[in-house]
């Protein structure tokens, strides 16, 4: 009975083996970079997703959107992303922006949202190179297009991967731009910066980059662009001045390049992931105690009062690179599978000193 029961207990770790393998494989590969831990397909689905900017900068920031795993000033807490919005005639740049330190802000990624004169938008997000590798830029799919499925007997050199259907995205129709060119937008100035974040946000431990990757990789499917899979990415940046504009503004950390120069942005690349936990509450951390929606309290100090400004770090020309997103289970969630991004109460009312 013991040899039988051995015998399956075998089999059956054998076969999990395969399936975790399996499951690694068909995420794809990781860039080796600190932008493993921001999935830019994700992000641009939420985005298209939100109402308004406030909303999109809400829901990027919260553990159970699952997001958001990145950490740049490598205190194995996630950092909060900010959302900076620059706007010229019919031409949108949103930021996505970190305070590495009260003195450097690091641009993690840029979405460029574009109408022309016939009322056509277009829509792009381009990924900073230190984080994402140079030519990192994706965009939703303009062309609708039927599942593929491999063909085992097939040997020659240009094999078909197995693919979803994928439906086209109509930009003109996602609640995002139909807000921001409508007369309801209202310009969004995030009043964030070091040390000092919104009620919502809370201090999270990161995810294992396999198992963040596994949890967002079903997003992948509705984009062109990025290289994930390695070769030439075949898209490019539909709007000059945009680009040209942000460009010669953007924001660079000194502390990001070091620590990827150094190769100090690979910690967290296990197959488990660290249990949650909060940011002590004195001399690491600044940001205000709250309690997130799993009811846990986090105490930490923050900044004495004075005036709210954006610090911005140094800025770089440095040739620009381009675009990639998706979704993580909420704690206790180990396996693949998408989930819904919830988030009840929207709109980004502006965080309080505490």
């Amino acid at each position: 009975m013991i040899k039988k029961f051995t015998k399956y207990l075998t089999v059956a770790l054998i076969m999990s083996a395969q399936l975790i393998f399996s499951q690694s494989d068909n995420d794809g590969k990781e860039l080796g970079l600190p932008g493993d831990n921001l999935d830019l397909y994700a992000v641009m689905t939420l985005f298209q997703k939100s109402k308004t900017i406030e909303e999109f900068e809400k829901n990027l920031n919260l553990e159970k959107t699952g997001i958001n795993n990145l950490d740049l000033n490598l205190d194995k807490k996630v950092d909060f992303i900010k959302v900076i919005t620059k706007k010229d005639g019919n031409s949108f740049t949103f930021v996505l922006q970190v305070a590495v330190s009260k003195t450097e802000n690091q641009d993690v990624a840029v979405i460029f949202v574009d109408k022309d004169k016939n009322g056509k938008v277009k829509m792009q997000i381009v990924g900073d190179e230190l984080l994402y590798g140079k030519d990192y830029i994706i965009e939703p799919v303009s062309k609708s297009s039927a599942a593929k499925t491999s063909n085992p007997a097939y040997t020659g050199d240009d094999p078909v991967q197995s693919a979803p259907a994928v439906t086209a995205v109509v930009v003109e129709t996602v609640p995002i731009v139909q807000y921001v060119y409508s007369p309801a937008y209202v310009p969004y100035y995030p009043p964030y910066y070091y040390g000092f974040y919104p009620p919502y946000f809370a201090a999270f431990t990161v995810l294992a980059v396999g198992i963040y990757r596994h949890n967002h990789y079903y997003h992948h499917h509705g984009y062109h662009g990025g290289h994930y899979h390695g070769g030439h990415n075949n898209v490019y940046i539909n709007n000059r001045n945009s680009f040209n504009n942000y460009n010669n503004n953007r924001s660079r950390s000194n502390t990001v390049r070091d620590n990827s120069t150094n190769n100090r942005y690979n910690t967290n690349r296990g197959n488990s992931r660290p249990s949650a936990s909060t940011r002590p509450s004195a001399g690491n951390s600044n940001r205000a105690g709250n309690t997130n929606a799993s009811g846990r309290t986090r105490q930490s100090s923050s900044p004495s009062a004075g005036t709210s400004n954006i610090n911005r770090g140094s800025s770089s020309n440095s040739n620009f690179n381009r675009g990639g997103a998706s979704s993580r289970p909420s704690a206790g969630q180990m396996g693949g599978g998408s989930r819904s991004m919830g988030g009840g109460g929207f709109g980004g009312g502006g965080g309080r000193r505490r």
